[in-house]
């Protein structure tokens, strides 16, 4: 099984700006600081600029997240997004809400060099959108691709959760019928989870069922593979050539830089993040000090162990060389088992297996 080149350089991009914040949503974002978004947005520029000026690489994929980017003016955010200088077949992706998907906002990306839209679509049921928190239209959704289409954008991801309460499995069908219907050339499908400080956590009655998601996974699995998406990473599915080159950044431990508030970087084994609030990024900036916030340098041991975790998730999986010989007898038996198998020296996880991945990696490092 052949193993995809390195990736290259990467940039992302953190927009941490949102009309309402979803319930399970445990990212550096606020719903009550529009009031800086212009400041934050001219930070950017300054940010990328000073980078650039020290030698930043040339970027191979730009990827603007957050937060909702397309909830801050077009212009603005294509002037961040031009002052990235990038190699000229740049993946460049801006994640957007439905609601807020326009053809003018689109027209102005896709002259600031935007060639993918990650849509946050989560569910096509309204209910369950609510179980969510979160308040956009499925109908917009449509809207939304129809426009992405109607400006030439060449690519886009629908990004979808399961396992919401009250989410049935009918629902979970409806939602993936409604979503292939679109023909996407990408889909991510993410099982909930429940992480500390936010609602979901406070609310137990919420909280996502082990077996109901387990149920769910391979549904999707199973229409996405029959609409032509090939699974390539465990939530990832893709028409072949339209796979997320910047999420691939992140599987293969390529180096990548970070801008705005609680972004995160990693060059040669460093990770380093910037400051969490937009105030105080903002005023770091425009002072000319470092945004940074803490580092770490990782081990030999440390790498090796993430490479192990990142690459069994996606399809080529693990180098078997990767994996200490006196785990080569773990291999054999979840291989007994239907969990994973060796594949051109290279140990890859079955569909089963994908649904226990966390496990496997357990056993293996």
């Amino acid at each position: 099984m052949k193993t995809p080149p390195p990736a290259g350089f990467g940039v992302y991009i953190h927009v941490p700006f949102c009309a309402r914040k979803c319930d399970y949503c445990a990212f550096a974002t606020w719903d009550d600081k529009a009031g800086q978004i212009d400041a934050y947005m001219t930070a950017l520029v300054a940010e990328v600029r000073r980078a650039t000026d020290a030698g930043m690489p040339l970027a191979e994929t730009v990827f603007v997240g957050g937060g909702t980017p397309s909830l801050v003016p077009g212009d603005a955010l294509a002037r961040v997004i031009t002052a990235v200088r990038r190699s000229p077949d740049a993946e460049v992706t801006v994640e957007c809400n439905p609601d807020n998907v326009t053809e003018s906002l689109l027209r102005t990306y896709r002259d600031a060099g935007v060639n993918r839209i990650s849509l946050g679509v989560q569910s096509m049921v309204p209910r369950v959108l609510a179980a969510l928190g979160r308040q956009h239209n499925p109908d917009n959704v449509v809207a939304a691709v129809d426009a992405i289409r109607g400006v030439g954008i060449p690519t886009f991801n629908l990004d979808l959760i399961y396992g919401a309460h009250g989410e049935t499995p009918h629902d979970w069908q409806t939602t993936l019928h409604r979503a292939l219907a679109l023909s996407p050339p990408h889909v991510s499908a993410y099982a909930l989870t429940v992480e500390a400080g936010t609602p979901l956590a406070a609310d137990d009655a919420r909280h996502p069922d082990d077996d109901d998601q387990a149920d769910k996974y391979p549904m999707a699995d199973a229409a996405f593979e029959d609409a032509g998406l090939a699974n390539y990473e465990i939530s990832n599915w893709a028409v072949p050539g339209h796979e997320s080159r910047h999420n691939r950044l992140y599987w293969t431990q390529a180096d990548y830089r970070g801008f705005g508030c609680a972004a995160h970087s990693h060059a040669a084994g460093r990770r380093w993040w910037n400051v969490r609030t937009p105030e105080r990024y903002v005023d770091l900036v425009n002072t000319g000090r470092s945004t940074q916030a803490a580092f770490e340098e990782l081990t030999t041991q440390q790498i090796a162990a993430e490479r192990l975790q990142l690459t069994i998730r996606c399809r080529q999986g693990a180098a078997l060389a990767d994996i200490a010989p006196d785990k080569h007898n773990e291999i054999d038996e979840m291989a007994a088992g239907g969990l994973l198998a060796v594949v051109d020296d290279r140990v890859v996880l079955t569909p089963r297996g994908r649904l226990l991945a966390n496990a496997v990696t357990l056993r293996l490092t």
